[in-house]
């Protein structure tokens, strides 16, 4: 890429990145330039012309900086760098000054005088141009309608060039130059190809015959264009025709709509084009949202038929019917249709993974239609019915959020458990019977609680662990007031933190096994001569014995009563709080539904 006399790439104040070098080059790239260098003024014996500082250089030319006396304005001066040129070289070089000349058109700089100087040397000025490249742009993620606005120009100005039967074939973001007014130029038009009458549009206007085409480079086995931007017949070495640059416009209008390059560069450019020449930009960038009318121009514009390809004033004139918000609706309409045929495949196939499919191309159809019921519809369905069988990733998600829930409601049992501390409230006002009984129990609550409070702060809790502690919790308590008192109230808050656990859930069997063996566990034990007895049935009634509490008198009466209120209350509280939490879910979950529903059509929800 040719350079400023500052050894950077120049943007303000300079011709064009390009439009200094000679674009006829070996496959391996186009853009070979001399090394930029500082130069002080020079003078050249041309009359009028105060001369500055070279601003860019190419293998055959290079670019000065001047001013006009005559008529006062700044322009840029090309003129030939060897000293010694063949008429080859002189001709090539005075070529792309007549080709520029020819094209009277906005976006072509304009060629102001052609001239020898003193040394034999040809030059030609031109308007001096203040900007930056579209490839500059493209890399500073400028806005994509704003670059758009530049490409529809810059599609006139290449179907003002083929009417007048000239064809660029080395389009590419680096020969466009915005300027800072809003200006756009085509650069570097020194291998164009002009054609014949008889390969010229249909009522070719001016047909610059008088201009060499370059043809005898291909003959020698240069290739004339920049790999990467060259159509699928450029490179195969065919003719270029009109259908070429436009292949070229979709390479760049592919680079501005994606940020990315069509093809690679360099030999790698060349395999690429011809092994896929076409690609939608939407596949390219799935994440980014591309205007499915954009999306299909730039296609159509990449097709390997040049045949196929659209003319580049059709071209520009898609970009420009989007930019002026005249959306093809039709066009929209169908590819919705596409998109819901794939939808709905999706939804019905047995494939969970195929979910997430369903829901993009739903989503896409009511983005392209918005009044399409069915598509609505389908939405709706989806966002209200669960699949039956769930995809890996939402089956991994729910999965963290079970986990979640399941340890905030672990820690609510813990607390629920921790409020058995509420008995020892009442003791002062009982009479204990054993303190080495009571000692062990309240030991053995305290261990267990203690043990399955700190997997919660871990935040791993253990089926096995849970279902061993709390069976020595509901063992313990019954050697309180035995089997049939305040031991149901511990037993009912156990089983309320296990079935928090998913795997509790999943597992019906175990909880109830679990059930029967703290039931039976005690009365075994009690019935063996392990545990002292706690419960004798005789005749019309039934006594309860504490192993711990002797139960003498109205204190111990009102402690038992005081003792079975506060579990009953905690109880309660965790039961309200484990409530709170599946509201508070749902209405969250309804919420955002009524929220969804809100985007669909009013008809496809009712």
């Amino acid at each position: 890429m040719p350079e400023g006399s500052d050894g950077k790439r120049p943007t303000r104040e300079a011709f064009a990145e390009t439009e200094f070098g000679e674009t006829a080059a070996a496959p391996h790239d186009t853009e070979v330039t001399a090394p930029a260098r500082e130069t002080k003024p020079i003078v050249l014996p041309a009359p009028g012309y105060d001369f500055g500082a070279v601003i860019g250089q190419g293998g055959m030319g290079e670019v000065v900086s001047a001013h006009d006396r005559r008529i006062g304005r700044d322009v840029a001066i090309k003129r030939m760098r060897a000293t010694a040129p063949t008429d080859d070289q002189t001709n090539r070089f005075l070529r792309e000054a007549r080709v520029q000349a020819r094209l009277d058109h906005p976006a072509i700089v304009p060629v102001h005088e052609l001239g020898v100087d003193a040394a034999g040397r040809p030059f030609f000025t031109m308007k001096r141009l203040a900007g930056v490249t579209l490839a500059q742009r493209i890399s500073e993620a400028w806005s994509v309608q704003r670059l758009l606005r530049a490409f529809a120009d810059v599609c006139l100005a290449i179907e003002f060039a083929h009417t007048r039967g000239i064809v660029h074939r080395d389009l590419k973001p680096a020969n466009i130059m915005l300027g800072d007014y809003g200006e756009v130029y085509v650069l570097d038009w020194g291998i164009a190809r002009v054609l014949s009458e008889a390969e010229a549009p249909a009522e070719p206007i001016d047909i610059a015959a008088d201009i060499d085409t370059l043809e005898t480079a291909t003959k020698t086995g240069e290739m004339l264009g920049t790999p990467g931007y060259m159509a699928p017949e450029q490179i195969r070495g065919q003719a270029a025709m009109p259908k070429t640059d436009v292949y070229a416009l979709g390479s760049i209008m592919f680079e501005i709509l994606t940020g990315e390059a069509l093809h690679p560069r360099g030999i790698q450019g060349l395999a690429n084009t011809l092994a896929t020449p076409q690609a939608m930009p939407s596949k390219r960038v799935p994440d980014e949202t591309i205007a499915p009318e954009l999306d299909a121009a730039c296609f159509t514009a990449l097709a390997e038929d040049p045949h196929e390809r659209p003319t580049a004033r059709e071209l520009g004139e898609r970009v420009q019917k989007y930019l002026d918000g005249d959306r093809d609706i039709e066009r929209r309409r169908a590819l919705a249709i596409g998109e819901l045929a794939v939808a709905r495949q999706a939804f019905e196939s047995d494939d969970p993974e195929q979910r997430a499919t369903a829901i993009h191309s739903a989503g896409r159809a009511l983005a392209l239609d918005p009044a399409s019921v069915e598509a609505a519809r389908l939405v709706t369905r989806m966002m209200v019915e669960p699949p039956k069988n769930m995809p890996h990733e939402l089956a991994a998600d729910l999965a963290v959020g079970d986990r979640s829930d399941a340890m905030q409601r672990a820690r609510l049992s813990v607390g629920a458990m921790m409020s058995m501390a509420v008995v020892l409230v009442v003791v002062p006002w009982m009479s204990i019977r054993s303190w080495l009984t009571f000692g062990l129990t309240i030991g053995v609550l305290a261990a267990s609680t203690g043990a399955i409070f700190l997997s919660t702060r871990r935040g791993v809790v253990s089926a096995p662990r849970v279902l061993f502690f709390t069976l020595l919790i509901t063992i313990a308590f019954t050697r309180i007031v035995g089997s049939f008192m305040l031991t149901p109230v511990i037993t009912a808050g156990c089983l309320f933190g296990m079935t928090a656990n998913p795997w509790f859930r999943d597992r019906r069997y175990v909880v109830y096994i679990w059930v029967a063996v703290a039931f039976a566990i005690p009365l075994v034990l009690e019935s063996v001569g392990v545990f002292s007895r706690t419960t004798d049935i005789a005749g019309s009634g039934m006594a309860t014995e504490s192993p711990i509490f002797r139960g003498q008198g109205v204190p111990d009466a009102i402690g038992l009563i005081v003792a079975n209120f506060l579990l009953l209350v905690a109880m309660a509280n965790f039961a309200i709080a484990t409530n709170r939490q599946i509201t508070a879910a749902r209405r969250e979950l309804r919420t955002q539904a009524w929220t969804l529903h809100q985007l669909l059509p009013k008809s496809a929800v009712k």
